[in-house]
Formats: C-alpha cells, structure tokens, sequence
C-alpha cells in the first residue's frame, strides 16, 4: 500500500483531518468521501494510481479523524463552506481536480456550481442526488427531527475489528475480505470496554429536517463550466434505496453543459471499494 500522511487544519472553528498521499509537489487531485465513510476509503484507489500526484482527502466535519460539531444535527451547507475552506489552505487561487463519492460527489457538484472558477475538473462517482419531495413532505420531516433531537443517538457496538469487518462484507458481497479488515481500522475505533464502534458522530443518524429540492439541486447544476464524468456502478443499488429512476437520474446529467456519462462494470455504489482499478483508470485519464 501506498503510505499516506495525516494533516491537521482549523477549518471553521473545527479541526479537520486531511489524508494525503504522494508528493507534495506533483498536481493535486481532491477526494470527497460519502455518508459514514472516511478518507482512508480511497486507499485502494490510490494504490492503483499511475504517475505522479498528490492526493488529497478529508475526513468530514464528524467523521473519521476529524473533530465532531457537537450539535444535534449536521447541515449541508456546511460541507460546502468546509470544502471552500480546504481548498483555500491547500490550493489557493487556482482551479482544483475534484472527485467524490455518493455525498462527497453531491457536495462536488453543488458546489462546482456555485463557485465554477474553482474547478478545474470534476469526477462525480455516484452521486446521484435525493429523491425529489415536496412542501407536503415538510410536517412529517420536521416532526420526526424532532423526535430524534429528543432521543439519544449511538451506533450500535461490535465485538472486535473482525466483527466489524465481517458486517462490511455481509453489507458488501464484493467487498475483498482484505480490503474488508483494512477498512474496518479505519471506520472503527477501539473503546476502553474492548469493543469497537463506528468513528463518527451519532448525530449523523437524525433525519436532516431540510427537505431536498430537486429544482434548486439542478439549477446549481446548470452552473458547472468545468468538464464532467458522471460514474454510476452497473450493480449500484442506490437507485432503489432512493427510489430514483434511472431517467430522473439522466436528466440531472442533463443539466451539466459538459458532462460525460461512465458505467464502471461489476461494481455497486461502493464502486471505490469494489472495482477500486477501473475507478483510478477514470480518474488518471481525465485529471491527466
């Protein structure tokens, strides 16, 4: 494995951790992990990386070894003012190569939208937005924010890092068993009963009371410049979860001006961990 260091900012009040691999003075590609995922994810597609970069991944505000808020609950917006943040302290004043996955690409692309002079290419690995709602959904949505700011939140426990890593694999038939463990390292963290639990906030699991538009998500969309690859896993089951259609998907592609449409074979929404090889051959291509 490719060795990667740990780098430290203050980010708006909060401090935020950075993996980074690489030479410090070769091209920069920037990596946006998803929900309840960390930066060391990337791992197996660095690995397969060929030529000369420095990549650059950090682990959200409540996520793997970056600092927890300490509110009830974690808002969207945020993410873009912390992303805008990074890329200031680690690639000022010059368009950057971008890539995320699942929330990470979604975080991307709204935010290339709105500050389009900042990117420089963009690759969105399966970030294919929420489904739609409507004002209808609001009272519902709001009522059950409420009634988990009333309750604790804690993610469940498990007996070791293997067990943690067996989960993985039981969530993931694709996923390597090695990979598994690797993985399982980095999203857990031993607590001084013996047990491993998750290394991220449990506010992360109360429902976000801010319903998603689809309109003002396409219209943020419509402001991209940069050129784009939309990467979707052939077996990906987000479109289930989400119940989205794979034609409301393709009109959000639409609304990109520049955007090429991939389909990484054999591999799911976790498609960095499944066909890592076929995700860094898409990345080495278009960054270079």
């Amino acid at each position: 494995m490719i060795p990667s260091e740990s780098i430290f900012l203050q980010i708006r009040g909060l401090r935020y951790h950075v993996r980074a691999w690489g030479n410090p003075e070769a091209r920069k590609i920037f990596l946006l992990h998803g929900w309840m995922d960390v930066s060391a994810s990337f791992q197996f597609v660095v690995d397969a990386m060929r030529g000369d970069w420095r990549i650059l991944a950090p682990d959200w505000r409540g996520f793997g070894l970056s600092e927890w808020c300490g509110v009830d609950s974690y808002w969207y917006p945020d993410y873009l003012a912390d992303l805008e943040g990074l890329l200031d302290a680690l690639q000022p004043g010059e368009p950057v190569n971008l890539a995320g996955h699942s929330m990470g690409g979604n975080i991307a692309c709204i935010f290339a939208g709105v500050r389009p002079g900042r990117i420089g290419r963009l690759v969105n690995l399966e970030g294919l937005g929420m489904r739609d709602s409507s004002a209808e959904d609001a009272p519902k949505r709001y009522a059950k924010w409420l009634d988990d700011v009333a309750r604790p939140q804690q993610f469940r426990g498990y007996a070791s890092y293997e067990d943690l890593a067996a989960r993985l694999c039981e969530s993931n038939g694709r996923l390597d068993p090695e990979r598994a463990r690797f993985l399982a390292r980095h999203w857990g963290v031993l607590r001084d009963d013996g047990r491993v639990e998750l290394r991220s906030d449990p506010a992360h699991k109360r429902v976000n009371p801010v319903l998603y538009r689809e309109q003002e998500a396409m219209a943020c969309l419509r402001g991209i410049t940069a050129p784009v690859i939309w990467v979707e896993g052939e077996l990906s089951d987000l479109f289930t979860k989400f119940k989205l259609s794979r034609e409301v998907v393709a009109e959000r592609r639409r609304q990109i001006p520049n955007c090429v449409h991939r389909t990484i074979m054999g591999a799911g929404h976790m498609l960095h961990h499944d066909r890592p090889e076929q995700v860094a051959e898409v990345l080495n291509d278009f960054f270079s």
